[in-house]
């Protein structure tokens, strides 16, 4: 799905959310390639001109979400849980800390130890030289309602990564879990994964739902939510 349609796709959940009308949901895309900007972010970080990001067939797209800049593409999970943290626990940092611990959990099933670094979000492992990023977050929350989320990297061609200062951190680098395992994996291998834990920690029942359906389930939400508009 673009990065625009599933930021529409987002608002909507999270107006149907805010109104009671739906229950949390938890998004789980795969983007073309594009460049988000959040809004603590600075456009010095994006190294490429327009001109080359349109050869290469990138997207840009500043946003709402917090953090700096970062990359999604094929390959990669895009993760956006829209909860409502007013039922759950009203503590932005712990939210944050809880879906690191998710993504590290997912991890730890592939025999890998992902962790956190002091003053960073998102999970870390160890590299040759220095610790490098398997995931990162950005998200936004309104009335305890929370949007945008995280993107975990599979099998994400992290050349894009080049086209940036990922997340605003020079001197430290992406890396995939294809890279680290040495082997193909597949983004089935490691969604049901990343749910199964975030299910856990937030203490939700996950429910597979398709897209269709959970367009049908949205379209009944918003019908007396715009007649009492």
């Amino acid at each position: 799905m673009g990065y625009a349609e599933a930021w529409a796709l987002q608002k909507r959940v999270v107006a149907a959310r805010k109104a009671g009308a739906i229950e949390d949901v938890l998004l789980l895309c795969e983007h073309p390639h594009v460049i988000t900007q959040g809004r603590s972010g600075k456009r010095e970080n994006l190294l490429a001109s327009e001109h080359v990001l349109k050869q290469k067939g990138v997207e840009f797209h500043a946003t709402d979400r917090g953090g700096d800049i970062t990359y999604h593409g094929p390959g990669q999970i895009v993760g956006y849980p829209i909860l409502d943290l007013g039922v759950i626990r009203r503590d932005v940092v712990w939210y944050v800390r809880m879906l690191e611990e998710a993504m590290m959990r997912a991890t730890a099933e592939f025999g890998i130890l992902a962790g956190r670094e002091a003053g960073k979000t998102g999970i870390w492992v160890k590299g040759e030289n220095a610790e490098e990023k398997l995931a990162a977050i950005g998200v936004h929350i309104s009335r305890w309602v929370t949007s945008h989320g995280f993107a975990y990297n599979i099998s994400t061609d992290l050349c894009y990564f080049d086209l940036i200062v990922p997340c605003g951190i020079a001197d430290r680098k992406p890396t995939s879990l294809e890279k680290l395992l040495g082997r193909s994996v597949h983004l089935n291998e490691v969604k049901p994964r990343i749910a199964t834990h975030l299910g856990e920690i937030f203490g939700l029942e996950m429910q597979e739902s398709s897209r269709l359906e959970l367009l049908e389930k949205l379209q009944e939400a918003e019908q007396p939510m715009a007649a009492s508009a």
